[in-house]
């Protein structure tokens, strides 16, 4: 099982920095040419170039990168050319094959390319070309794969280690199985077999995204009084990709986390299949700008991954379905009608349950070919806490308690002032906050 490592490269030096960025140019060179290769193939109606066409074409030092890191990059645009043509197959014609022009590409190494030494990571350049160093981290113990990739504000390091995964067991031997539904408000809603079951609430990254697009539209509200290319429009482009950086790290944070409460669930209770509703096609109807801006904004597809590689790594079998229908049809009389708010009401026989535990139950008969009852006990987590407050290793005290902003108010000093009183009486005094 593959599992991706970030590593920082803030702080590089100005000659690291050049030498990195120049590479990511000589690789989007790559890329343009197999891309002009595949372009003139396809308007002369003449067989498409593969794997060996392109090694020919990049090969002899025509590039100033490592042989290795060209290959990586032309087995990219190969694999990108056969996604596209298999979306296509399947119906998907608006799918394009690559056609910009790229002026940076994230530059590559095969795990055999990377030099480890004691304290220091090695990525060659080329030949007659100084290598970029930079330092090892302590779990890294052996070479693997890895590619430095531009986050809009730094370069990042992505380390992809191979991790030796437990073989899981068959679907038709499970004795205990469970069925996910994905949500916005809440990120996944978990109902077992043994009639279990686990909310696990998503508002958190709900209001970071919304939080976010009001950020977006205020910086954008004050660049478009800017000149294009002035100063002040530079500087407010680096704030919004700082502020958007910050927004995918602290979203990936609380997703992993989310995930991570359903696959512990899971383990804990024994389960060994789990089925995760796919819920494809809710963003083709059209339900207002702002509806569809939140529907858009959903990205339910990492949820999906998250649980797979989450449930590789515990020995549970993890497979998607179509989840249509399941959550406007009643667990006990089968009554349909559309939802409205968190609870579901059925009219016909008056059932009264939770609106997205309603429908994991209803993917149970789908996925295994069982009915369970509905559960009468709901365990409820969130994935995680929203800090706001500094962190221990800032030296600064920490907030337990609500905002720093509130608890600063809280610990101000008391000042007295005097009390308007009436004439010839005494004034007094008074503390406030």
């Amino acid at each position: 099982m593959e599992r991706i490592r970030i590593v920082s490269l803030k702080g590089l030096s100005r000659r690291q920095e050049t030498i990195v960025r120049e590479g990511q140019m000589e690789a989007a060179r790559v890329w343009s040419e197999c891309r002009d290769m595949h372009l003139k193939a396809r308007q002369e109606h003449t067989p498409w170039p593969g794997r060996n066409e392109y090694h020919k074409a990049t090969r002899g030092g025509r590039f100033a990168l490592h042989s290795q890191s060209v290959q990586q990059v032309f087995r990219a645009f190969d694999a990108a050319v056969e996604s596209t043509w298999e979306n296509r197959r399947a119906g998907r014609k608006e799918m394009r094959y690559p056609y910009k022009d790229k002026r940076f590409f994230p530059l590559m190494w095969p795990a055999q390319a990377m030099g480890l030494e004691e304290k220091r990571i090695v990525l060659p350049m080329g030949r007659g070309r100084p290598s970029l160093v930079f330092p090892r981290p302590q779990w890294l113990t052996g070479k693997a794969a890895c590619k430095v990739v531009w986050n809009g504000v730094h370069n990042e390091l992505h380390i992809s280690l191979e991790e030796a995964g437990a073989e899981p067991v068959g679907i038709g031997a499970t004795e205990k199985h469970a069925t996910v539904d994905l949500g916005q408000i809440h990120l996944a809603a978990v109902v077992t077999n043994g009639g279990e079951a686990l909310v696990v609430s998503g508002r958190g990254i709900r209001s970071l995204k919304r939080l976010h697009s009001k950020q977006l539209g205020e910086i954008q509200k004050k660049r478009s009084r800017c000149t294009k290319g002035s100063r002040r429009w530079r500087k407010l482009g680096r704030t919004r990709a700082r502020l958007t950086l910050r927004h995918e790290r602290r979203v990936r944070d609380l997703r992993h986390k989310g995930t991570r409460q359903v696959v512990d669930f899971c383990k804990e209770r024994g389960v060994e299949a789990l089925f995760v509703g796919d819920p494809d096609g809710v963003r083709r109807k059209n339900s207002g700008r702002h509806h569809n801006q939140r529907m858009s904004q959903w990205e339910y597809g990492k949820d999906i991954s998250y649980l797979e590689q989450k449930s590789e790594k515990d020995r549970i079998v993890c497979f998607t379905g179509d989840e249509r229908g399941t959550s406007s049809r009643c667990p006990v009389c089968g009554h349909r009608h559309k939802p409205k708010g968190r609870n579901w009401r059925c009219k016909a026989c008056g059932f009264v349950g939770h609106r997205d535990i309603v429908g994991a139950v209803n993917m149970h008969p789908i996925a295994y070919g069982q009915v369970v009852p509905f559960p009468k006990r709901i365990t409820y987590h969130r994935p995680g806490s929203l800090r706001r407050c500094s962190s221990p290793d800032t030296g600064l005290p920490q907030v337990n308690s609500g905002s720093c902003l509130a608890q600063s108010r809280n610990q101000a000093p008391q000042r007295e002032v005097p009390l308007r009183v009436p004439s010839g009486n005494r004034p007094q005094t008074a503390s406030i906050s």
